[in-house]
């Protein structure tokens, strides 16, 4: 039976312009599909929507969380009666859009002293101002040059919602026509969210830009010794663009961390392209075109297949992470190296039939001046020999790697989870300094939500629950700085009295407006304690958090009533969690993944297990820099370990195939290493050094968490040809020992 790779060949060496007219077609539909990729911000992000906490947030934020957007005011004297007329007038254009439910400012604040009207003198608005508690005062207007104007919204808005809403109040305040010195911006976390998607766009295009860049300079570099050097970088880019086609048509949104994959798929999509370049320019020295195409695809083809797919075990992995955001990274990057590897396949056997592919040169007559090949041979020649010596040392040399290995993972518990998502963005980022100036000014705006949920919640006895436990928390956790409730409304609105019965607790709601009521219970099912909270490190709100739950079941709530919390704060401490255990299985399934794939292709287990093993000491090295250089576990270098897998495996397996490619041609097992090392040191150097050019694009992101990964994958990448070129080397002459085979699998042949 003839395998696909046959079929494939057959066809590309019959019909190569078919195949590229379809691989034309294939890629303009796919920059159709590009256009309908969305991005996506908020807890969608963090937390799976089909989980109990998730879907008690969603009813939380639904039924009570009344978002809010602020006005942030600055001018010369912001009580100047031109600046507080121009106010009311912005303010009640406002209040007429669709999704505000009203607006709160210094404006407001002196209307409702005032007889409902605004004062008409400076004399009038200072006196009003002296009447006014200091507290409030200091939130509305901390100084004479600056003031908020509160915008809340209704709740439940989706972010496209929200985005409307701020793209109609800023063209309202870009049409206001202030006063002269007047400068009015919109901000809050609405506003946060809206530009940091814009933000995310930009830096996905930047990053995009700056890996081809490198990918140009790296290719011209270190692969000038083939004809069309450069058409690897022209297939990863076809392959990308294939791959935004994909996730567009899928309507799959594109994540913080989902941004990352791009250039991490031309770092390694490139590779595939090198390696089928390199075979095809091998076999077009000794035979014709339609000939190195089929040797190509039938020999090289199912070989980076199997790399491909090695690679591919560690992003699938990722899969299981509980965070969303890191999950479709690894979907992303799954459908990325696929369609690299089908793009490389296809694309580069067809233009080399049909460009008619002559070799630059042929190694064996010298290099018509270019000193490239020569430098490649001399370093071929020196990774030999290194592999030779470290063949006659293995052990020694693998106590050493392991012991290093063995620190690092120890290390990794001391490194600090971060999921603060202000450290995330970009420092400079308009919105975030405006949010930062809006929480200096108002203060806290931390708030801990808890969620009641009952037959009735407004039964005396919850009623007398709530306000008991509010009073506790606020008189025993040094953490809460006050907490609002229905319970607390109902005592406010009885002259501070809690009542007694519930015909009392009716009369009383009977008094409360509604718009005051809905703000804390709904449908006498569902009721909100809204504590306020100092702002906190993450892993303090995390343990103060647990304590708090501890206290809420030691207090007993009523019979047939629930109680939890919930809320963003909560979120992001639970997130802190879902990290640490989530890297830790996220790494062991991938090297259960890649060892199972490898067991189904050499039904060996020494075979499989011997590539697995210098990646666990890469894995340890990760640990032990990013302990280091004092880099956090963020959602994007929880998935490190995966990646280190997957990257790291295709080196490993390629050493060992030549190695016994070699054995089988009746070298002894130390010359059959340095034989293998030396043939493939170059392929994979080159390889890998494209990939951390890819990796490097990373760098370059304005996003802290999205640099600071590149910087460990680039260093991933290093550890990677390390962990080739001298642990593969020792780890093949210790396991050799125990293994009697010398047969690749089938179909397996070296690149």
């Amino acid at each position: 039976m003839r395998s696909p790779f046959e079929i494939i060949a057959d066809i590309v060496v019959k019909k190569p312009k078919f195949v590229l007219t379809f691989v034309a077609l294939l890629i303009i539909t796919a920059l159709i599909g590009t256009s309908f990729i969305m991005m996506e911000t908020g807890s969608e992000t963090y937390l799976d929507p089909d989980t109990p906490r998730a879907m008690l947030l969603s009813e939380y934020t639904e039924t009570f969380q009344s978002e809010s957007i602020m006005l942030l005011v600055e001018s010369d004297n912001v009580l100047d009666l031109e600046t507080l007329r121009y106010l009311e007038r912005l303010e009640a254009d406002i209040s007429t859009q669709r999704y505000i439910t009203g607006t709160s400012s210094i404006v407001s604040l002196l209307k409702q002293m005032n007889g409902g009207t605004l004062p008409q003198s400076s004399a009038e608005v200072n006196a009003i101002k002296g009447n006014v508690p200091a507290e409030t005062a200091s939130r509305y207007i901390p100084s004479n040059l600056l003031t908020i104007s509160v915008i809340t919204l209704e709740p439940g808005l989706s972010q496209e919602m929200k985005n409307s809403v701020l793209d109609n109040l800023n063209d309202i305040v870009e049409l206001s026509n202030p006063p002269p010195g007047v400068h009015v911006v919109v901000t809050g976390e609405p506003a946060f969210q809206q530009q940091m998607g814009e933000e995310m766009g930009t830096s996905m295009g930047t990053l995009i830009l700056v890996a081809m860049v490198l990918m140009v300079i790296a290719v011209g570099f270190f692969f000038s010794h083939v004809r069309y050097r450069f058409l690897p970088v022209g297939i990863v880019a076809s392959g990308l663009i294939l791959t935004f086609g994909i996730i567009g048509y899928a309507r799959y949104s594109i994540t913080m961390v989902a941004i990352a994959a791009f250039p991490v798929l031309i770092g390694i999509g490139i590779d595939y392209a090198v390696n089928i370049h390199t075979r095809y320019d091998e076999e077009a020295r000794k035979s014709s075109p339609d000939e190195a195409a089929w040797t190509t695809i039938t020999k090289s083809g199912p070989s980076i297949l199997f790399a491909m797919l090695s690679t591919s075990m560690g992003f699938i992995a990722l899969w299981i992470s509980p965070v969303p955001m890191i999950a479709g990274f690894g979907v992303v990057c799954v459908i990325g190296v696929a369609c690299c590897y089908l793009i490389a396949l296809l694309a580069i056997p067809s233009l080399g039939i049909v460009l008619k592919y002559r070799p630059k040169f042929d190694r064996n007559e010298g290099n018509e001046g270019n000193g490239s090949s020569h430098l490649m041979e001399r370093y071929n020649v020196a990774v030999g020999n290194l592999a030779g010596v470290i063949a006659r040392h293995a052990v020694p040399i693998l106590l050493i790697c392991a012991v290093i290995g063995v620190i690092g993972f120890l290390m990794d518990s001391e490194i600090t989870i971060n999921t603060n998502e202000d450290t995330f963005v970009p420092q400079d980022m308009p919105a975030k300094i405006n949010l930062d100036k809006v929480s200096r000014t108002m203060g806290s705006t931390s708030s801990l939500p808890v969620y009641v949920r009952g037959d009735n919640v407004i039964d005396i006895g919850t009623i007398r629950w709530m306000y008991e436990f509010q009073h506790y928390e606020e008189t025993h956790n040094s953490k809460i700085t006050g907490s609002e409730s229905i319970a607390s409304l109902i005592v406010r609105y009885n002259n501070g009295i809690l009542p007694s019965s519930n015909p009392e607790v009716t009369a009383i709601l009977a008094r409360i407006p509604a718009d005051e009521k809905e703000r804390y219970f709904s449908g006498n099912t569902d009721a909100v304690i809204l504590f306020s909270t100092v702002d906190m490190e993450n892993e303090v709100a995390m343990a103060m958090i647990e304590n708090f739950v501890q206290e809420i079941e030691w207090s007993e709530p009523p019979p047939g009533v629930s109680v939890s919390v919930t809320g963003m704060g909560e979120m992001f401490t639970n997130l802190i969690k879902e990290i640490n255990i989530g890297k830790t299985r996220m790494t062991v399934l991938a090297f259960v993944l890649i060892f199972g794939l490898l067991l189904l292709i050499y039904r060996n287990a020494v075979k499989a297990i011997t590539p697995v093993i210098p990646i666990m000491m890469i894995v340890g090295w990760n640990g032990l820099v990013m302990y280091v250089l004092g880099i956090d576990y963020t959602p994007m270098t929880a998935t490190l370990g995966s990646l280190t897998i997957g990257v790291a495996s295709e080196y490993t397996i390629l050493i060992m195939e030549r190695f016994y490619e070699e054995k089988a041609n009746g070298l002894s097992v130390i010359d059959s290493v340095q034989q293998a090392t030396r043939h493939i040191g170059t392929a994979i150097t080159v390889s890998g050094m494209t990939t951390v050019f890819g990796f490097a694009a990373l760098l370059a992101s304005s996003f802290n968490m999205i640099s600071n990964f590149g910087l460990v994958t680039v260093i991933t990448v290093g550890f990677s040809l390390i962990g080739a070129i001298i642990v593969m080397p020792a780890i093949i002459i210790v396991m050799s020992r125990f293994d009697h085979t010398g047969q690749t699998p089938a179909g397996s042949a070296n690149k």
